[in-house]
């Protein structure tokens, strides 16, 4: 028999959760926001997906970064074929690091990975200077390459997923009135959104910042706390560009070549003050700027074509991400707080909000 599925927000994660849902007729899905896909701290992202390059290596964190970078790929595939291709950056990632680097670390994160089937590369100075020209010369002691993680332009991604989701059947209502949830002891039987009722056998949260509001009423001490970050697009004019452009990142900025010369780059980290206020610190913004020409040096010439910011949800008291039932309810599933791994781990999210609705045994009370 279907069972309807309701998801709240229209994020990244929510609509790859659709998307994967979308693939078994086991479910009618129902994908519900306040505002258009895509928003929010989607809309702010830069889609660098740091997996393979991560320093995690066991537990949660790296069962989901690697169920991510597994399904990726086919992701993109995917869509490709139904006629929905993904710009993206395949050229891997080049993180530099400086000479208080403790290299053996490094190695064995490299060994970890060679011993999983993944590649990872260690580049001395002579590496980086033949191979990325781009990069200020003995700028950094090294770097490390990954050239199977790589860099998806979010929004794209998620209107892609959506598209084919939607062709497979997905029922979709965005820029509703703040939805209401109907309840039959510890179930949510439907939704109100306006003036239309979607019947609910599951209902998925994944709204980000705004599970706030929807859990509040149900679930006093889950928090989240907005993490701001500031980006930028930039435009080098007549850049020539070199055959091998890879992301590179170093001391947490990110330099993402788009092509035609266009940059984004960022991001900032800012975090509330006392009394919860979170305004974007321009000084902060020019310091990232500043540092990206400092190792990428061609973008002192590049046109800021525009400067950003969006809010990352951070849980409190918890690691991120927050994927588990919501305590006193038998068919409420939290699938939020990314913080800023949202686009590296809605794959993984998503497969497994699809795995616990199809053996809803399996789900940790």
């Amino acid at each position: 028999m279907t069972q309807n599925v309701v998801i709240l927000g229209a994020g990244v994660v929510g609509v790859a959760i659709a998307y994967e849902l979308s693939l078994r007729p086991e479910f009618h899905v129902t994908l519900l926001d306040t505002q258009p896909p895509a928003q929010g701290s989607t809309g702010a992202a830069l889609g660098v997906l740091m997996g393979i390059i991560s320093r995690k290596t066991k537990g949660r964190a790296w069962q989901l970064r690697r169920r991510s970078m597994i399904r990726f790929p086919e992701l993109l595939q995917e869509l490709e074929q139904a006629g929905c291709p993904v710009p993206h950056n395949p050229d891997g990632i080049l993180k530099l690091f400086d000479a208080e680097t403790d290299v053996s670390k490094l190695e064995n994160l490299q060994q970890k990975r060679h011993d999983g089937g993944w590649q990872l590369e260690l580049w001395d100075q002579g590496n980086i200077n033949e191979t990325c020209p781009q990069i200020t010369e003995n700028i950094c002691a090294g770097a490390v390459y990954s050239p199977e993680d790589f860099q998806v332009q979010p929004v794209p991604f998620v209107q892609a997923l959506l598209e084919v989701a939607q062709q497979k059947g997905i029922e979709t209502a965005f820029e509703i009135e703040s939805p209401k949830l109907n309840f039959d002891g510890g179930n949510c039987v439907s939704v109100t959104a306006g003036d239309r009722l979607f019947s609910c056998d599951w209902l998925i949260i994944s709204a980000g910042l705004g599970s706030l509001e929807i859990t509040k009423p149900l679930l006093a001490d889950f928090q989240m706390k907005p993490v701001l970050g500031q980006a930028f697009h930039g435009k080098i004019p007549n850049y020539q560009a070199p055959d091998f452009q890879p992301v590179v990142s170093y001391n947490d900025v990110h330099v993402v070549p788009l092509g035609d010369g266009e940059f984004w780059v960022g991001a900032t980290v800012e975090f509330p003050d006392d009394e919860g206020n979170l305004a974007a610190d321009q000084d902060l913004a020019q310091k990232v700027w500043e540092a990206a020409i400092a190792f990428y040096p061609a973008l002192e010439n590049a046109e800021i074509l525009r400067h950003w910011s969006g809010q990352r949800p951070r849980p409190e008291g918890q690691g991120a991400p927050v994927i588990q039932p919501l305590q006193g309810y038998q068919n409420i599933l939290l699938a939020t707080g990314h913080y800023r791994n949202g686009v590296l781990l809605a794959p993984a999210t998503a497969l497994k909000i699809c795995d616990w609705l199809l053996a809803p045994e399996t789900i940790p009370r």
